[in-house]
């Protein structure tokens, strides 16, 4: 496949610079519902403790959307967070993730935040990965389990992440074929897996690819503060892994940093505020639901196959 075929692949976002500020003017921003231990209703965020870990801190966090009714269908949006921030004020916490909630705003989408489950199995890790099978075989174990109570449709399950969690995605969510089989696409913000090489095993790019491919051509939006950099100094030599979109996304012009709760440019919180950016990554996963993108993993492995 030459180049130009390869890049035919990438649907590139407009990578707009003009200030978002403006346009917060009519629209009040987003605020996260608050974790609580109640029973899971419409609208509300609840801790969730899964049968294996009863007596343990490991839990993860389920929001039912505010239009949700037993008996309905729902696609489904499973986030991980970002590691302990503090300038930031990342907590490390499922209980304090954003990105889904900023990218769902609340209706139409099943959102859970899943843990990472920490060496022991006693307690969520905040720092990195915790015990990777661990945390992978929670995912694998727990997400089907929620979709059928609450209506979640397994067709329309997407990944997403932030920082640590942006990696996570791929990290966690492409470990294995069986865990990579659940996702109808992913989006991230701020760091992909393989874009840097950190302290853990298998952080090395040539790893990151292998898990890339498990994909087999599905959507992939990539938003982060540079994400042009991440297709042009990374991916661009693999853009036939993936469906991919990129969008720049600067959150010192969608917010003037510090500005109350936003006090730091690496943040979550981004798509909490209306901006051209929050529509364009909302209109990526409005196209994406219900899309036959299973259909494009064949066709992958198939053009796979018929290349070797």
């Amino acid at each position: 496949m030459n180049r130009k075929a390869l890049f035919s692949l990438v649907a590139l976002l407009p990578l707009a610079t003009a200030s978002a500020r403006a346009d917060s003017v009519t629209v009040k921003d987003l605020t996260t519902p608050v974790m609580t231990n109640d029973s899971p209703a419409a609208g509300r965020r609840v801790r969730q403790v899964a049968p294996e870990y009863k007596g343990t801190d490991v839990y993860h966090a389920l929001y039912l959307p505010i239009d949700w009714k037993p008996g309905g269908k729902y696609p489904v949006l499973v986030e991980y967070t970002g590691n302990r921030f503090p300038p930031g004020k990342g907590s490390g916490e499922a209980k304090d993730a954003n990105l889904g909630y900023g990218m769902s705003g609340g209706r139409g989408f099943i959102w859970v935040t899943m843990p990472y489950v920490e060496k022991g199995r006693k307690q969520n890790a905040v720092t990195w990965w915790g015990d990777r099978q661990a945390t992978v075989d929670y995912c694998k174990v727990n997400l089907p389990r929620i979709c059928e109570r609450f209506g979640g449709d397994m067709k329309n399950v997407f990944i997403c992440g932030f920082s640590r969690g942006a990696i996570g995605a791929s990290y966690i969510g492409l470990a294995d074929d069986e865990i990579a089989s659940l996702w109808q696409g992913v989006f991230t913000h701020d760091h992909f897996d393989g874009q840097k090489k950190w302290n853990y095993p298998e952080s090395d790019r040539p790893s990151a690819l292998k898990r890339l491919a498990r994909l087999k051509g599905r959507p992939v939006l990539i938003c982060d503060q540079r994400a042009s950099i991440v297709r042009d100094q990374y991916l661009k030599d693999h853009l036939h892994l993936a469906r991919f979109t990129f969008l720049d996304v600067p959150t010192r012009q969608i917010f003037k940093i510090p500005e109350g709760r936003f006090i730091h440019p690496h943040t979550d919180l981004w798509m909490h505020r209306e901006s051209k950016y929050r529509q364009q990554a909302r209109a990526w996963l409005r196209t994406m639901v219900g899309e036959d993108n299973r259909q494009s993993a064949d066709r992958y492995e198939r053009q796979e196959h018929e290349g070797q």
